[in-house]
């Protein structure tokens, strides 16, 4: 007999959820600022580069804990999606979100590279790297580095709002578990008019 018991695959998503939100709002809020505390544009780079690139292993592993928990609660709440009006779109919103989110962040760590890269060849070159903190320029900034770090600015935002708004999308389908909300939304899969 199957049952709806999916409570090691809910804890498994929600911890890599929090893992990925924890983790990308503590580096936007925390690490690309912490470099104002530095006195160097390029070693302000540099640091909140490599401190992303310690987390990005982390990160990683949370937003596949998400993905791949995911798969597995839309297995095992199949039932629901056909029966349980509402249950099926939070869940592709949740799915997309999810998506959205892991490509915000992939790009806003290909963003990072292109910046790391771009302040190692203008340091070869000799050009001053004045830079707010990692991810804002300043007017003087090279181009080169302004350009990425303006994209990744707005990525790297982007993936803790996205995973912020999977989370919020779970708790909503957690709740929709409840006795009376399952009564509610399939009498609102049978009774669509009542």
């Amino acid at each position: 007999m199957q049952t709806d018991n999916h409570s090691v695959a809910q804890a498994v998503h929600d911890l890599g959820s929090a893992l990925w939100f924890g983790g990308s709002a503590m580096g936007v809020i925390g690490v690309n600022s912490a470099g104002r505390d530095l006195k160097e544009g390029a070693d302000r780079i540099r640091v909140a580069s490599s401190a992303w690139g310690r987390y990005a292993p982390a990160q990683w592993a949370g937003i596949a804990a998400t993905l791949a928990a995911g798969l597995q609660l839309t297995r095992v709440g199949g039932r629901r999606i056909a029966l349980q009006q509402g249950f099926g779109t939070v869940g592709a919103t949740k799915a997309a979100l999810a998506v959205a989110g892991a490509a915000a962040t992939a790009y806003a760590a290909y963003c990072g590279k292109r910046i790391s890269d771009a302040t190692a060849e203008a340091e070869r070159r000799g050009e001053p790297i004045e830079v707010v903190d990692a991810t804002t320029p300043t007017e003087h900034t090279p181009e080169s580095i302004a350009k990425w770090q303006r994209q990744q600015r707005v990525a790297q935002f982007l993936g803790p709002v996205l995973a912020g708004a999977n989370i919020a999308a779970g708790s909503h389908l957690v709740q929709s578990y409840r006795a009376g909300a399952t009564a509610q939304g399939i009498l609102g899969r049978l009774l669509p008019n009542r």
